[in-house]
Order: C-alpha cells, then sequence, then structure tokens
C-alpha cells in the first residue's frame, strides 16, 4: 500500500508539472509572428537565391513552430536563422556529419544508462523494491531535448534539414540519394517539443505497466478441474499472455488430455479479459482454483475469491492519458494514431486497416478453417485461433523438445556460446557470425524475454530470455529465437547501414519480420528438421492463420485507441467495458462463422495492448512482411539475403520492400499462396 500511494503521489506531481508546461507551451505557440518570419524568408531569398527557396521556405517555418519566448525575440529569431542557415554543400555536409556523430554519442549513452538503471526490474534477481521502482522508472534523457533547444543545437537543425511529411517521402524517396535520405532523417529529428516533465511522466507510466504485465504470472499446477485433478505439472508458471499462448499450442501435440488442457487454458484467459480472475492467483501458488467456476480452496477450505476488477484497464487507461500529453506537442502527428501509423510504421492507418480486413475476409480462411479442422478430427472452438499443427515437427510431444532445450541451455552463457552456431547453421559464414554475436549478450529475465539493440555503433545488443532453475524449456527456447532474430537485425543495422541516421528498418514490422523467420526455424536449429517437399505448403498456412489471428487483435487495439480519443474522460471501468464489447464485435464480424462462439471476447487478451501502446499491428505486417521475405530468401543463402536487404536502413517501408523484394506490402501473395497449398496438399 505504500508503494502504492507513492507512486500515486508521485505522478499527480508529474501531472501538475505536465499541465503547467503545457499552458505555458500552448500560450507560446504563436509567438513569432508571421509579419517576421515572411520577412527572413525573404532575406535569406534574396541573398541566396531562388534555388535554395524550398529549404529556406520549411527552414525557417519550422524553428518558427518551436520557437517560445524563452528562446529569444523576433529580432533574435531573425538574427538566429539568417546567421545560422547552410546554403553551400559543403557546409551541409559537414554540419550533417558533426549533428549525426554527436547524436550517436548522445543517444549511445544515455541508452547505456538506461539499460543499467532497468535491470533490476527486467533480469532475474533479487525481488523488486520501490527504490529500484523508482530508478528503473527514471529517464535520464527526459531534459535532453530541452537542452538542445536551450543551445540551440535543435533550431539549427530544424533550420537546415527539412522535414518532409510520409506523402512526401513517398513521392520524392525513390529518387533520393543515401545521402539526401540521412538528411530527410536528419529532418525528423526535431518536429516536436514535448516538455521534459511529460517525458518523465510517460517513461514513469510505461515503465509501471511493463513492470504489471511483467509480474502476471499463473501457476499453472495450481489449477483444479471440476474432478479436482490437477492437469498442469506443479512448477509450471506461466505470463500472460505469451505462455498461456505457448502452452495452449503446446497441448496440440497431446492427444490424451491436450484438448482439456487448452479448455482450461482458454477458461483462464477470458477471466482475465473479463476480470473475474481472483487477485490471489496472480503471480502467486497459495491457492488451488478452478478457472471454470472461479472457486478458490486453501488447505482444503473454500475461500472467498476478489476479483482483479479493473486493474488491466487501469494500466490501459493511464498509459493512453500519458500518450494523449503528446498531442498537444505533435503538429504533425497530433494523436497517438497518427504517431503510430504515419509517423512510426510510416504506413497510413487505412491502409493498413483494409490490409488486415481483406485478408480476415477471404475465402481462404473458411477453406484453411476446414483443413485445420479434418486435421484435428472436430469442429473448431475459438482457442483454435492459436492451432499451430502446420509447424513442421509440431507432432513432437514439447516435453521431448523441452528434455533437448534444457540440457543444450542450461544458463544464460550456454545460450551466448551457442549463438555463432545458430547463425551458422542458418547460412552465415563462422567469420561473420562471430562478428554479430561478438554485439549480443544474453541475460536471464524476468519477464517472457525481450531484445534491446543498441543505439550506437560498438555497443552491444541485449538477449533477454527467461531460463528457470532446470534449464530453457521449449516455449523459453523458442522467444529466444524469435528475440535472437531481433538482435542479428539490429547489429546489422546499427554497425553496417551507411549513416547512423538511417540506422535501424523502416518499423518495428520489419525487425519483426527477422525475427519470425529466425523462430519458424528453431526446431531446425536443434537439428529435428526433415527435407520436406510440403513443407512451403506448411509454411504457407501457418503463416496465414498466424495473420488471420494477430490482425483480428490488431483491429481490437486500433479501434480501442479509437474510442479512447472519443471518450478521453472515461472511467477504468467504462473502458474495460468498451474493449470488450469491440472484441466481440470484431469477433463476430470475422471469427464467429469460423471457431464459433458468438460474442466471444479473447482478442482484448494480447498483453502489448496493456503495456505497448499500438503496438500490435506490427505484428500481422511483421507476418506479411515476413512471408514476403520468405519468399525472397527461398533457394538462396538467407544470410547474404538478410545483409542485402536489411542494410537499406530505415527508408520508408514500401520503397524498401520494392528494392529487396520487388513489390510492395501486400497480403496477395499470401494469399495466392494460401491458395496453391491448400490445393496441392488435397491431392
Amino acid at each position: 500500500m505504500k508503494k502504492l500511494l507513492f507512486f500515486t503521489i508521485t505522478l499527480f506531481i508529474f501531472g501538475l508539472m505536465a499541465c503547467n508546461n503545457k499552458k505555458k507551451v500552448m500560450q507560446s505557440a504563436e509567438f513569432i509572428p508571421d509579419m517576421s518570419i515572411n520577412s527572413v524568408i525573404s532575406q535569406l531569398k534574396d541573398s541566396l537565391g531562388e534555388d535554395q527557396a524550398f529549404r529556406i521556405e520549411r527552414g525557417v517555418r519550422q524553428v518558427a513552430a518551436l520557437w517560445q519566448e524563452q528562446d529569444g525575440t523576433a529580432d533574435d529569431f531573425a538574427q538566429f536563422c539568417t546567421t545560422s542557415f547552410v546554403a553551400d554543400k559543403a557546409g551541409l555536409a559537414s554540419l550533417y556529419a558533426t549533428l549525426e556523430r554527436n547524436f550517436e554519442v548522445i543517444g549511445g549513452y544515455y541508452h547505456k544508462m538506461d539499460v543499467a538503471l532497468k535491470e533490476p526490474l527486467q533480469l532475474v534477481g533479487p525481488d523488486v523494491t520501490p527504490v529500484d521502482m523508482l530508478f528503473g522508472s527514471y529517464n535520464a534523457s527526459a531534459h535532453l531535448t530541452d537542452d538542445l533547444y536551450d543551445n540551440k543545437i535543435a533550431f539549427l537543425t530544424a533550420l537546415n534539414f527539412p522535414f518532409y511529411s510520409l506523402g512526401e517521402k513517398t513521392k520524392l524517396g525513390e529518387r533520393w540519394s543515401r545521402e539526401e535520405w540521412a538528411y530527410a532523417r536528419m529532418g525528423d529529428r526535431f518536429i516536436s517539443r514535448v516538455p521534459a516533465a511529460i517525458q518523465q511522466d510517460i517513461s514513469s507510466t510505461v515503465t509501471e505497466a511493463d513492470a504489471y504485465i511483467s509480474d502476471y504470472n499463473i501457476f499453472m499446477g495450481k489449477l483444479r478441474n471440476g474432478k479436482e485433478e490437477q492437469l498442469f505439472p506443479d512448477g509450471m508458471k506461466l505470463i500472460s499472455h505469451w505462455g498461456l499462448r505457448d502452452e495452449l499450442k503446446s497441448n496440440y501435440a497431446d492427444p490424451t488430455r491436450g484438448l482439456e488442457k487448452q479448455r482450461m487454458i482458454y477458461k483462464v484467459m477470458q477471466r482475465i479479459v473479463d476480470q473475474s480472475i481472483p487477485l490471489q492467483v496472480i503471480n502467486s501458488d497459495s491457492y488451488t482454483w478452478n478457472p471454470e467456476t472461479n472457486e478458490l480452496t486453501a488447505n482444503g477450505k473454500t475461500t472467498a475469491a476478489t476479483p482483479e476488477d479493473t486493474r488491466r484497464y487501469e494500466v490501459l487507461l493511464k498509459n493512453f492519458q500519458a500518450m494523449r500529453m503528446l498531442d498537444a506537442y505533435s503538429p504533425h502527428y497530433p494523436t497517438q494514431l497518427a504517431r503510430a501509423f504515419d509517423g512510426t510504421m510510416e504506413v497510413p492507418q487505412k491502409d493498413v486497416e483494409d490490409l488486415f480486413k481483406g485478408l480476415l475476409s477471404s475465402p481462404q480462411v473458411k477453406e484453411v478453417a476446414a483443413f485445420i479442422s479434418s486435421r484435428l478430427g472436430r469442429e473448431l472452438e475459438p482457442f483454435d485461433i492459436w492451432y499451430n499443427g502446420f509447424r513442421a515437427g509440431g507432432g513432437i510431444p514439447e516435453e521431448e523438445l523441452t528434455g533437448i532445450t534444457s540440457k543444450k541451455y542450461p544458463d544464460a552463457q550456454a545460450v551466448e556460446r551457442d549463438l555463432p552456431n545458430i547463425l551458422t547453421k542458418l547460412g552465415w559464414s563462422p567469420e561473420k557470425a562471430k562478428e554479430i554475436t561478438s554485439w549480443v549478450t544474453v541475460d536471464n529475465s524476468r519477464g517472457a524475454g525481450h531484445a534491446w539493440g543498441a543505439e550506437m555503433r560498438n555497443d552491444v545488443a541485449r538477449l533477454r530470455t527467461r531460463i528457470g532453475e532446470g534449464g530453457m524449456d521449449y516455449k523459453g527456447y523458442n522467444i529466444a529465437v524469435h528475440e535472437f532474430g531481433h538482435n542479428v537485425e539490429q547489429t546489422i543495422t546499427m554497425n553496417d547501414v551507411d549513416y547512423y541516421m538511417l540506422n535501424g528498418v523502416p518499423n518495428t514490422a520489419f525487425t519483426e519480420a527477422v525475427a519470425f523467420l529466425f523462430q519458424k526455424r528453431d526446431l531446425e536449429l536443434l537439428g529435428l528438421k526433415n527435407p520436406n517437399p510440403e513443407d512451403a505448403y506448411y509454411l504457407a498456412l501457418d503463416n496465414f492463420w498466424s495473420s488471420y489471428e494477430i490482425m483480428g487483435v490488431s483491429l481490437v487495439d486500433i479501434q480501442v485507441w479509437k474510442w479512447l480519443y472519443a471518450h478521453p474522460d472515461a472511467t477504468p471501468a467504462q473502458l474495460k467495458e468498451a474493449v470488450i464489447r469491440i472484441a466481440k464485435e470484431v469477433w463476430n464480424s470475422y471469427y464467429a462463422d469460423v471457431l464459433g462462439g458468438k460474442d466471444e471476447m479473447l482478442l482484448g487478451i494480447y498483453s502489448h495492448m496493456i503495456d505497448y501502446p499500438l503496438y500490435l499491428p506490427n505484428y500481422p505486417m511483421g507476418h506479411l512482411i515476413a512471408f514476403q521475405i520468405e519468399q525472397q530468401v527461398r533457394g538462396k543463402n538467407m544470410a547474404d539475403e538478410i545483409e542485402r536487404m536489411f542494410i537499406q536502413g530505415r527508408i520508408i517501408p514500401q520503397l524498401w520492400m520494392k528494392n529487396g523484394v520487388g513489390s510492395p506490402i501486400s497480403i496477395d501473395p499470401l494469399l495466392n499462396a494460401t491458395r496453391e497449398a491448400l490445393q496441392a496438399l488435397a491431392k
């Protein structure tokens, strides 16, 4: 209670600071009058010529939009612009090189500090203390942007490197040189001015949400069915939703009690979404629990259950409130939806939704569902949205796989030692494999695991993975291979891309694509994959069904954020009602006729919705991108193709895809491959 009270007070104080700063900025937003702006533009054009007109016009207006009273008078603004605009090509290149080098230094070392401060929260170790949470929530770089405006570096950058909208990048980018693309990315660097207090508030809120999800574990050995039977082994502790979902998937290989286990997990998920899950069973093994009846037992006596009620939606609502504080400072991307799609993903929201709805409405859905039903020998149920029987080796019992992985990887050090071998199996030369993995370190994670790339060259990427006392189980291994794919992308696109401002990928869907490529080869990496001429067909069906699942979840996420913006003063209880309603509506539109369960709320289970604002749409985009990349690398050396494609760095997605695989992001290749697979497998 003291910890909760402390954080409530802290967030309240931050909230007051944010409101005060927000009022200050809003009041000074029009500080530089149009007359001064036009005068400066005319003066620069007269002295430098019309060939500089575009850069002058856009740069001066960008600086004017960011300039505030504390930065100086209108005359100071005019003097700054006229003396700081760099017209000649050599001078501009020199300025770019200086800015790029120093932004890398600053970003890289702040990142290293952030990693170190969050270690107690993210890595296995002593229990997290309130002080750990304070330091882990602290954003050391929160005042950096303010400092860069105060010393005029931000204005110098905005003046000389124009910002281009997504539409402009799409129209012009195909003709840009690598240098011009780097300059354009430099122009993205300062397009808003967010007060440090708001940045710190966002950091605290997101960290709190991540901690909530990281500790959301269910002790499966404590679950009981109607006959008081224990279906899961003692010591099985599964995080929601990842662990629950993966355990559900694994039970397709259990012909005896697999279906019963899946139905039990399904009920647990429903109770998490509707918040009827007892608080007593979250991250605790003190009680036995029947998910069907929701009864708790301790020492043979029934105990009253206290439902979680709205905690899940309180966390989601706080994320929305934190992100909404950015709106007033984001003229180019005035909502989190705009920032997530036009700003971060760089694919318009409507285009993304159209892609998802196109696949969800395709005739292939019912055809693949019928194929799955015939393989299972029963009618499909809602949880069959996670059917994974298309994967190679899908019939191998998970216990056998865990026996292999736990012996091979008893600890994080064993995983790290084996990383070069993994890359050589995937096609990298021993020398390049050693080079890449020398920049990857492995840690034992409290949560399901994640990958965290460096922010400067010659720093390490971090593979955080979950390893139990008995070694790494198969679920952990499968996730670790996925996360290692992220690390490889992070390392290549940080160290091998020609310009620092172009490091990375167009958006997170592209790093998910590499991660999926690795993850689908997890059994092969264990030496269990047998050459099978039908593998390509099953790969298409697996990708299709995975896309079908996550696209619906993503539509729910998008619709929830639309609802939040329409109801900014909603309570957690109202948000809970809205999420459940939206989940049911999407289910009834695209899933009920295929999987049954009218008014099913299962699409609301994903933890990403709670702690990663609007991240979920990146996953289905990643599936589509991964499939197109998979087709591109088929019959070729995967390592060579990945390096060729990914050294393009962070240009816009559709241009990256055109250069990388010859066509834009589309559902058509996957739909065509699915149709071909069904026809071939029916013979």
